[in-house]
């Protein structure tokens, strides 16, 4: 899942983004307003982490442009401003949620996974699927009761097409989810994550659709 940072502290920027990175998150760190505008143009991210004190304005106002455009993207209002005026203001403008600094990340990871589940319809942290049970933020994966071993994209991979039942995926959609900006993917990757989830978990828990691109298989027993 992709993740999009908006803080101007280097060293804040860069824990969040370490941190957030072992738990299978990529991370696009931007520093201004004008930056966050241009990331969100330019990438899909499933949720935002704003910061509200920034070089070029406030977050609250980039909050609030967003909702006025109908912007549906999670946002995590990360800031030391612990006034609860703030706190309100924040929530009512269309945060989903804030935090204050210092804070455990931990707590932040476990937020943004609970953010991103609300807003692709699941309340739970575990998804079932058929005989397939993913355990979102422990990565933890069984079919038919037995564990399986996925690697990091493997499960990153399943992950954004549990959260999409239903949905054909792009390939370019997927790697988004599954590289940094930073990383270089081969033009095959995606086709390479898919086939060895389909080894491991069955040859139909990705289907392919022609022309268009994958979704999560419709039965798997």
């Amino acid at each position: 899942m992709r993740i999009l940072l908006v803080e101007d502290d280097s060293s804040v920027a860069a824990g969040i983004e370490a941190g957030l990175s072992l738990h299978g998150f990529i991370v696009d760190s931007v520093c201004t307003l004008s930056h966050a505008e241009l990331a969100l143009r330019t990438s899909r991210p499933s949720a935002c982490v704003l910061d509200l004190s920034l070089p070029d304005g406030d977050g609250m106002t980039l909050l609030a442009r967003w909702r006025t455009r109908r912007e549906r993207l999670p946002i995590l209002v990360l800031t030391a401003r612990d006034a609860v005026a703030h706190r309100v203001q924040a929530l009512r403008t269309g945060a989903d949620d804030y935090l204050l600094k210092p804070f455990d990340l931990d707590e932040l990871e476990a937020r943004l996974h609970a953010l991103i589940r609300r807003a692709a319809g699941h309340s739970a942290d575990d998804i079932s699927h058929g005989s397939l049970k993913v355990s979102l933020s422990a990565g933890e994966v069984t079919l038919s009761g037995k564990p399986v071993i996925l690697s990091r994209r493997e499960f990153g991979l399943l992950k954004v097409m549990l959260q999409h039942p239903g949905h054909v995926l792009t390939a370019d959609q997927l790697r988004d989810n599954l590289y940094g900006s930073a990383d270089r993917a081969e033009s095959n990757a995606v086709n390479v994550h898919i086939h060895k989830l389909r080894r491991k978990l069955g040859s139909n828990v990705i289907e392919t659709v022609r022309g268009m691109g994958y979704r999560l298989g419709t039965s798997l027993l």
